[in-house]
């Protein structure tokens, strides 16, 4: 397998037809937690005129469940409270993907070679919905399904 950029969609840019992509749960704490740290590439991707973003209802679980998990010192194990995450979210430009019955039964066309079942779910949501999905995550680099931006992977 080849490791997809999002360089490589330059051509769904000059189509006019929007690039659908779902955001891997890690790229999204990302983006939240230090956007002023994106690559110059990232930043040009994000912005692009013909990109859609999406997020996951399964993001949002896998995010409830850092954020009620915590440390032997007793701090979060995220700080982003998943409803105050939710409340932002629904005033920006972004789809909201919901798990459906369908995303839980399917199974992926290419599996993954580790079991993280939130990995494994996001990426089966992309299958179903003709997204692709962004993350900087190794062990997801390589599915045909993901797509990273040059240089952060």
């Amino acid at each position: 397998m080849t490791r997809r950029t999002a360089g490589r969609y330059s051509a769904w840019t000059a189509s006019n037809r929007p690039l659908k992509v779902l955001l891997d749960t890690s790229y999204f704490y990302d983006l939240m937690m230090a956007p002023e740290k994106l690559l110059d590439a990232e930043r040009q991707f994000l912005g692009g005129p013909a990109l859609r973003l999406h997020v996951s209802a399964v993001s949002i679980w896998e995010m409830r469940l850092k954020h009620d998990a915590r440390y032997r010192s007793g701090a979060r194990k995220s700080p982003f409270d998943p409803n105050a995450v939710l409340t932002v979210l629904e005033d920006q430009e972004v789809v909201f993907v919901p798990m459906t019955m369908r995303h839980a039964a399917r199974a992926l066309d290419v599996p993954l070679g580790h079991r993280d079942p939130f990995d494994e779910l996001l990426l089966v949501q992309a299958q179903e919905e003709s997204l692709q999905l962004l993350t900087a995550d190794r062990q997801l680099a390589g599915h045909p399904l993901a797509i990273t931006v040059k240089g952060r992977v």
